[in-house]
Parts: structure tokens; sequence; C-alpha cells
């Protein structure tokens, strides 16, 4: 087994704001990657008061630690939610 097969973690994520039944689970080694793989398939339009922003929750299903990220859709800048 390689190292990333090693490192490879499972993640739920979601976006914020959706209905939970639109979460998925990813297998991605950070959280940073999951919920970048989350928006990778993303359908729904995402348009709000400060722009074309989305919020996702990265759930560690292993650890049950979780993390949210504001991703900015237009220039793909990512911040912690605050």
């Amino acid at each position: 087994m390689s190292d990333t097969e090693e490192t490879m973690r499972r993640f739920r994520v979601h976006a914020r704001d959706v209905d939970h039944h639109h979460a998925r689970i990813v297998e991605e080694v950070s959280f940073e990657a999951a919920a970048t793989a989350y928006l990778e398939h993303y359908a729904l339009p995402v348009a709000g008061e400060d722009g074309p922003e989305i919020r996702v929750i990265v759930h560690d299903i292993g650890s049950g630690r979780e993390h949210c990220f504001r991703i900015d859709m237009d220039s793909g800048e990512t911040a912690p939610c605050g």
C-alpha cells in the first residue's frame, strides 16, 4: 500500500445552507481536499448576498472532527467560516 493510500480518509461533505441529503462521502487526504472534491460535482446554483460564495461543512467520519470553509466560486479563495 502506498503512502497516499494510507493517508486517505473518509469525509462527509455538504453545503451549509442546503439540506443534508445533498451530502457526499469523499475519500481525500485533508479537509480542504474534501471540500474541493465536493465542489467539483456541486450542481446547485450559488448566489448569495455576498456574491457567488458557498460555505461547506466537512466532517471527518473517522475522528468526528468538523471544519467549515467559505469558498468564493469566482476566485477560488478559501477561508474558514467566520
